[in-house]
């Protein structure tokens, strides 16, 4: 029988491609909210064609036409790198478990995504439909980076690096945080930039949610400075570094999401608040990862030798 031949991937490139694979879904989140930011969410007013006759855009549509349909032909690039990690997954020389339902779910994710936005342009940009949209890519984020973590590590068991009460408390964090992500998409909903001037809000008081918001906030804030130093008193560097880290991303997201509540919302910084928010997740994750680690996976004992029968010849 023939053998089908194989093209092993290093398992070096394969982490490369996981990493780009985070950075291309940032930058979608990123370059979907210039098309919001710029009024452009309507550029191509219907799904999956850019107008009842062309899939693409044309001179009538105008500027906006040609943001909303550059913003659709990058998810053709974040897909085929999704597919790239496949591909690379399935060349390994030996299979790592694991990697490849990551793999897979994020490759999936991205189709949903595109799915997710037709329906944002078929529903005239409904608020919650929109914040959806911006949710489900934060999962997608995270899929990635789980997988990314995975590529690094050993395929032996799963041990933790902090008591088991900081464990918890890690967790909580990163409900907390997944919860302000939450409110924040409430929050773009009520306010200017939910979507184009004839775009409905959610009708939520800006005010009020911004206020809910900046409450999930300040307690994230004050969880991460409580992971800081009982990661520290516990003896866990690395864990703490994650922490600190952490820290320093929500101060300064929220530095600039006060700031541009203040100014009234100028396009440029939310949309460099919507980039901090997915560090905020990623940062998140590095401190849930940082408290756990796995181990190499153990070599079989080597089997004992036969007992040699009672009464044998010398």
């Amino acid at each position: 029988m023939k053998r089908s031949v194989r093209f092993p991937v290093s398992p070096t490139l394969l982490r490369r491609l996981a990493f780009a694979s985070i950075i291309a879904n940032v930058a979608i989140v990123v370059t979907g909210g210039a098309v919001r930011l710029t009024a452009s969410g309507l550029g191509c007013p219907t799904w999956p064609r850019c107008t009842d006759e062309s899939y693409t855009t044309t001179s009538e549509m105008g500027v906006h036409g040609v943001i909303e349909f550059g913003n659709r032909l990058l998810t053709f690039a974040v897909g085929i790198i999704a597919l790239a990690v496949v591909l690379a997954v399935l060349a390994q020389a030996s299979r790592r478990r694991g990697l490849l339902p990551l793999a897979v779910g994020v490759l999936f994710g991205i189709p949903a995504q595109a799915v997710l936005g037709g329906i944002t342009v078929l529903t005239d940009l409904n608020p919650w439909v929109v914040g959806l949209h911006f949710l489900a890519s934060m999962v997608v984020i995270a899929a990635a980076y789980a997988l990314w973590r995975r590529t690094g590590e050993p395929d032996g068991p799963v041990t933790p690096t902090v008591p088991a009460p900081l464990r918890t408390l890690a967790r909580i964090t990163t409900v907390v945080s997944a919860s302000v992500l939450v409110v924040g998409t409430w929050v773009t909903g009520s306010g200017p930039h939910a979507g184009d001037q004839g775009a409905a809000r959610n009708g939520l008081d800006p005010e009020s949610i911004s206020q809910v918001h900046a409450d999930g906030v300040f307690l994230l804030i004050g969880l991460s400075v409580a992971l800081l130093f009982a990661f520290r008193a516990v003896g866990a560097s690395r864990a703490a570094r994650a922490a600190g880290v952490l820290l320093a991303v929500e101060l300064g997201q929220g530095l600039i999401g006060f700031v541009q509540y203040f100014t009234h919302l100028p396009a440029l910084l939310v949309a460099a608040h919507m980039l901090g928010s997915c560090l905020v997740l990623l940062a998140t994750l590095g401190v849930l990862w940082a408290t756990r680690e796995r181990q190499p996976v153990s070599p079989p004992a080597p089997a004992a030798p036969a007992a040699e029968p009672v009464g044998a010849a010398a």
